[in-house]
């Protein structure tokens, strides 16, 4: 099945804890810093977060994004390229990131790592790569001083730094390798991902939609382990911003009941109780999305959509959904020796879904 559907605006408010610690902006390094925080100085009060790949898939950085979503003014620090060696995954950013946190109002700071370590156990690879703070630094200074729109930083940072970075990365990446006498991947993947950017952000734009569109492809065909279906069958969905950016993603279950459809985004976990709270919070990035979407069409057909997380156990007894009773919701967490922790997450994510209008499920395997 394929779903489409527009974003003109996003409007949801977070409920779930972050626990954002506060790092002045004197004794900033982005290498040490929480993954997320706070930063304090005299004209900086921000929230940022960052990711170690441009990768999706890799180490939960839409967990990290949603956590300083509260924050009127948000950054993320994302590589552009990042090497792990010959031996390793190279990964480059994606439009489609780009376009998202434009969406979520976040701007990007695009990085490259410049010192590493070099993997004690595998040749030819290195591990605990090292943002260059000085640039980290002087990009945090010049949104300081930056009132425009994330989206209009972020298209302006991708056509005027962009390249350059590309240089700085090829560079570093070498003296990496010379100094610890370390093998990386051809330059040629990245010279051909330069000339994306060498008319501008269109190329670099349709190169990546149609790999997006790819992986949606794929991931429409594949469960993943952390999922558990009702049915087999995914479906994709295909998002337009009011400026014409186009988002791919995949939902895990889909149901149609007359006019409504129900966008099913489920996590799952083998070993506790519920999952873990970084899947939640992808989760709850993917609501933030389904809840805002207008002009939902499957095969030119209009629907209303209703948004549903999901969470399964192989852990747990019976199910629970926002329509309990309070006896009903204790009940369940009683026959299941949930935690005090585990039952004041469930509650805050019903008022979460009560709030912006989405379902949640939870249910044994």
């Amino acid at each position: 099945m394929n779903i489409f559907a527009d974003i003109e605006g996003i409007e949801y408010e977070i409920i779930q804890p972050n626990d954002l610690r506060e790092i002045a902006f004197n004794d900033f390094d982005i290498n040490t810093i929480p993954v997320y925080c706070l930063i304090k100085g005299e004209k900086h009060y921000f929230a940022i977060s960052k990711w170690v790949s441009p990768k999706r898939t890799r180490s939960y950085p839409y967990e990290r994004v949603y956590n300083t979503l509260s924050v009127s003014k948000k950054i993320t620090v994302i590589p552009i390229i990042k090497d792990e060696g010959a031996k390793g995954e190279r990964d480059f950013i994606q439009w489609d990131t780009v376009s998202l946190m434009s969406l979520l109002n976040v701007y990007i700071i695009f990085a490259y790592y410049h010192k590493a370590e070099k993997n004690k156990k595998r040749e030819n690879k290195i591990t605990k790569q090292q943002f260059d703070n000085k640039y980290i630094i002087s990009k945090i200074n010049e949104i300081g001083s930056y009132y425009s729109s994330a989206l209009h930083w972020n298209l302006k940072e991708i056509k005027e730094c962009i390249p350059t970075l590309i240089e700085k990365v090829k560079i570093h990446y070498s003296e990496i390798g010379s100094k610890l006498n370390v093998k990386f991947h051809s330059d040629s993947g990245i010279d051909k991902f330069q000339k994306q950017f060498e008319n501008g952000v269109k190329v670099f734009m349709e190169t990546s939609r149609e790999k997006a569109k790819d992986a949606q492809h794929r991931e429409q065909l594949t469960i993943q382990p952390k999922e558990v279906l009702t049915t087999s069958t995914k479906a994709t969905i295909t998002i337009k911003n009011y400026l014409g950016g186009l988002y791919y993603f995949t939902i895990d279950e889909v149901a149609i009941q007359g006019d409504t459809l129900y966008l099913i985004e489920g996590k799952h976990s083998e070993n506790a109780i519920i999952p873990n709270l970084g899947d939640i919070k992808d989760g709850l990035l993917k609501m933030i999305l389904y809840c805002n979407m207008t002009n939902v069409t499957v095969e030119n057909k209009k629907f209303k959509p209703i948004p549903i997380l999901k969470l399964t156990s192989s852990n747990l007894n019976g199910g629970l959904n926002i329509n309990f009773t309070e006896q009903q919701r204790q009940q369940f967490f009683d026959d299941n020796n949930f935690k005090s922790k585990q039952i004041n997450l469930i509650n805050t994510l019903i008022v979460e879904s009560q709030k912006n209008g989405f379902e949640i499920i939870i249910q044994g395997e």
